[in-house]
């Protein structure tokens, strides 16, 4: 296959230059989806990131109805296996039970994706309906991580992180409803942004009113185009329960500029949960880096009952996926999920969810309540909240204690385990707040290990200008200008 581009240039171009040259007529959007399914073929072997291509979305990036004048110019884009779907794609949400679902219209979310100008070239893998730490189950695919194919990507926006982290494509749709794109952005060292709640809209099956946890963004190698993607695709559908966020400057603008000085807070040590002594010594390295842009920095750990907050997580989590596969089951006529289709701990989740009182949710809206004034109350002193991504290394492939196909018989005790592992990240879905990953230290095997940045609720825009701070600071090099293993231009 002809490439446009030498590989080196092509990762020198994040998803805004690229669109730039198509404007120019430097190249086509037809030349630049070729490019990337070329890199697809190249890398995906060993990272099984890429569940499947469009054939005809590449050889005709206006199949799928991108708009050639929005700002991405029919930039090639991939989909997460979940979420928002595409008018006759197949959408699969990494469960065999979903084999051969093909849904027959666009979410309100893929409309402002099209029109944006983001050619929709394929799928990426997540984990069984989105419930796990990585898209790790052999019978269908396992994801590797490109640094070194040995561990995980984490997740659920495994698939989205690797072909990102590897060079594929510069940005690339994913969700999160507890850090599924923040987790695996910070493992594989690419930036990863969880917008407030009010910002990307879940029409037509839910709304940020029902479904308060989890919501849609992308991930990216520059903080460019996640502002980009956010000015674009932000924004809801007609008859949404609640106002969405306006910003009264669009953020690609906004970033152009560095922020006030801010007050940062960092910690670690958050109730029952701790970093290792490695990630902590990162994070007070990236404190000092702060403290030398202008910022005043100082430990603190928020005044929060995170006992109460993570318990309040677990219920909401249990409850909420026992209600995924319920609600798939009725569509088939079932009464159980068949244990050959859908993988054990969904099932257990199932069982251990399904029949939650009202009075159990309504209680844990009161925790949810708390927990989100106890930080709206930190945040009046406070800007911003410096943590790591992930309190633990990342795994080896086959570390079950994290995944569905895992043996424990209680979701209690397996979801407790996670929040030990993803301990900063789901409480920011808990209160609506933003959250953002951003690729600025390692672990000690030389893996990446993303730095959480969080904010009060609306002040995405501060955050992304504080990680364009970084990255203006950094030379515009990420993951100390080192590539991985597995990567197009290798």
């Amino acid at each position: 296959m002809t490439q446009v581009m030498s590989w080196d240039d092509w990762i020198a171009h994040d998803a805004v230059a690229l669109a730039g040259l198509v404007r120019k007529g430097e190249v086509t959007a037809a030349e630049l989806a070729a490019q990337a399914a070329a890199g697809i073929a190249k890398v995906n072997p060993a990272i099984s990131g890429v569940v499947e291509v469009f054939d005809d979305a590449v050889a005709d990036p206006a199949v799928n109805g991108a708009d050639p004048t929005g700002p991405f110019a029919a930039v090639p884009f991939l989909m997460k296996d979940l979420g928002p779907t595409v008018a006759g794609r197949l959408q699969e949400q990494g469960s065999f039970y979903m084999q051969g679902n093909r849904p027959a219209y666009d979410s309100f979310l893929t409309t402002k994706i099209k029109a944006a100008g983001l050619n929709i070239i394929g799928r990426t893998t997540t984990p069984e309906f989105g419930c796990c730490s990585s898209a790790e189950n052999p019978a269908m695919y396992v994801t590797r991580n490109p640094w070194d194919p040995d561990y995980t990507s984490c997740g659920s926006s495994a698939g989205a992180a690797v072909t990102v982290a590897a060079g594929v494509l510069p940005v690339l749709h994913g969700s999160d409803g507890g850090g599924s794109i923040r987790i695996p952005a910070g493992c594989c060292g690419a930036i990863g942004l969880k917008a407030s709640r009010g910002t990307y809209s879940i029409s037509p099956y839910g709304s940020d009113f029902t479904s308060v946890v989890s919501t849609q963004g992308c991930l990216s190698r520059t903080v460019r185009d996640t502002a980009t993607f956010v000015d674009a695709c932000r924004g809801g559908a007609p008859g949404e329960f609640m106002p969405f966020w306006s910003p009264e400057e669009p953020f690609a603008h906004l970033i152009q500029r560095d922020p006030k000085p801010l007050r940062i807070a960092f910690s670690h040590e958050w109730g029952p949960y701790k970093a290792t002594p490695h990630i902590a010594a990162e994070l007070a390295k990236t404190a000092a880096f702060l403290e030398s842009l202008g910022h005043h920095v100082e430990e603190v750990v928020p005044q929060v009952d995170f006992a109460r907050a993570y318990g309040a997580q677990t219920h909401c989590y249990i409850t909420n996926f026992a209600q995924t596969v319920n609600s798939l089951l009725r569509m088939r006529g079932l009464d159980a999920p068949p244990s050959d289709l859908i993988e054990p701990m969904n099932i257990r989740i199932w069982e251990q969810g399904k029949d939650a009182s009202y009075t159990s949710r309504a209680d844990m809206q009161l925790d949810f309540n708390a927990t989100a004034r106890a930080f709206g109350a930190f945040y009046q002193d406070w800007d911003v909240i410096l943590t790591p991504t992930t309190a633990r290394e990342t795994p080896r492939i086959g570390t079950t204690e994290y995944l569905t196909i895992t043996d424990n018989p209680s979701a209690l005790d397996w979801f407790g385990n996670l929040w030990g592992f993803f301990a900063y990240t789901p409480l920011t879905n808990l209160c609506g707040t933003p959250g953002i990953s951003l690729p600025m230290a390692a672990h000690e095997n030389g893996l990446p290990l993303g730095m959480h940045v969080q904010a009060a609720q609306g002040k995405d825009g501060m955050l992304l200008q504080l990680a364009a701070q970084i990255e203006r600071a950094l030379g515009g090099v990420w993951n100390g200008g080192r590539q991985p293993q597995v990567h197009v231009a290798a």
